[in-house]
């Protein structure tokens, strides 16, 4: 076409990773920005053999469905995808993506997918954001998140997803770091909440005069009780400059109460984590005598609520600070049960099973699945594995080596951590036995 756009295309679904699902030319066509009901014209961005990528540039007719973004960057800014949609439609694709996942890659029968896990909070729930800034050239400061598939930093005055202190937070930080020296050396501005509200500030600076920033930042620990890092060098230092050293969040009933340091992992939607923690609880109903294996359990998220159930739990975590803070938190919450070891999770379970083995254990992988750890648990013929996944496709890749290898699937439910986004976790229960 002479103004090099294609369509227009019929949306029809929406894929993992957020883009609308269209055909054309016999070809699978992924257009960013658009839902189905659309009805857009597209520039191509990336042509394969069998698919292609595209963004929406033009729409000549709107889904019905849709609604008024509350971001005024939305779809410049890379941070949300669906902002578009009501959360009701946001449940309802993000579970039939799931669902068709599963039954597509795994041959998983419906019955077996419970429904999705909503979160309690479509907006302001995030109590973990990463900020990413950029210098510019008058000594104003950039603030916010790099659009899509690029490094360039879209500028924000607020994000209607992140927790309301950060906003409020945000507003003197610029103000504060605008027009001085230290602007141009400072990449990111990590800001985390604890369940009390206490706040923690990490800004990554690249700078020299680390004294002089601390000095200018002086002014916000006035204001209220801010905990202020700086992460700086080659080796990423952190340098506490003032504040409390941990932040605190709560899981289970009664509630246990779980301590993480700046640099430490917790997830970022503290209610729907302990919605999660209590539906992984009620999946896997944990007996008195079970023997547990917590495999990258972090800082005690699932180890601490498990041990107070059964009567012993190993947990293993490859980072030596998060073991030395699930430790801590076994102290913290007075209980014994739980031995922390710091160790990769491949191999684990012969390292720690001794003569009479685990009856559950607990998988909470990245991103990139666990592939080596569940053949090793085939080997092993663990009873009963809880597959925690934060993405379905590694999910779907590493239930296929459980179920030919003489697992059959219990139940799988998707739950959403992260509204207004097309990111989704979910729990999965296995057992050994005949499928």
């Amino acid at each position: 076409m002479s103004d090099g756009l294609v369509g227009p295309l019929e949306i029809r679904s929406l894929a993992f990773g957020g883009s609308g699902v269209a055909r054309h030319g016999g070809r699978v066509v992924f257009v960013r920005g658009a839902v189905p009901g659309d009805r857009v014209r597209v520039r191509l961005l990336r042509e394969k053999k069998r698919y292609a990528e595209a963004e929406a540039v033009h729409f000549e007719e709107y889904a019905t469905q849709r609604c008024q973004p509350q971001c005024a960057v939305f779809g410049d800014c890379g941070g949300c995808q669906w902002q578009m949609l009501p959360y009701d439609e946001q449940l309802g694709h993000k579970e039939q993506i799931f669902r068709d996942t599963l039954r597509r890659q795994c041959g998983i029968a419906e019955e077996l997918i419970s429904p999705i896990l909503e979160s309690p909070a479509e907006w302001h729930y995030r109590s973990r954001v990463q900020f990413k800034c950029r210098g510019l050239s008058n000594g104003e400061m950039a603030i916010g998140f790099f659009r899509p598939g690029s490094h360039f930093v879209v500028n924000i005055q607020s994000c209607p997803v992140a927790a309301p202190e950060f906003n409020e937070l945000l507003r003197p930080l610029r103000d504060l770091l605008q027009g001085s020296a230290y602007a141009a050396h400072i990449s990111q501005l990590d800001m985390e909440i604890g369940e009390d509200g206490q706040l923690r500030l990490v800004i990554h600076y690249s700078g020299e005069d680390a004294r002089g920033l601390a000095e200018l930042l002086f002014p916000l620990q006035q204001v209220r009780s801010l905990a202020l890092y700086l992460r700086q060098g080659h080796k990423a230092v952190l340098r506490h400059l003032g504040g409390p050293c941990d932040l605190l969040i709560e899981v289970d009933s009664p509630p246990l109460q779980l301590a993480y340091a700046a640099g430490g992992f917790a997830q970022i939607n503290l209610n729907q984590n302990k919605r999660m923690v209590a539906a992984a609880l009620q999946l896997c109903s944990p007996e008195p005598d079970w023997r547990v294996l917590d495999l990258y359990s972090g800082m005690g998220n699932f180890s601490l609520p498990f041990s107070r159930r059964v009567a012993s739990l190993v947990a293993v975590e490859d980072s030596a600070c998060s073991v030395e803070q699930g430790r801590a938190n076994a102290v913290l919450n007075r209980i014994s049960n739980a031995q922390f070891v710091a160790a990769s999770a491949q191999g684990a379970y012969a390292a720690c099973a001794g003569e009479r083995g685990f009856d559950l254990v607990l998988l909470d992988p990245p991103r990139s699945g666990a592939r080596e750890v569940v053949t090793d648990l085939v080997r092993q013929r663990v009873p009963r594995i809880l597959y925690v996944s934060c993405d379905p496709m590694t999910l779907a890749r590493d239930l296929k080596t459980l179920l030919t290898g003489g697992y059959r699937l219990i139940e799988s439910r998707p739950v959403d951590m992260f509204p207004q986004t097309y990111h989704l976790e979910s729990l999965s229960l296995l057992e050994l036995g005949s499928r």
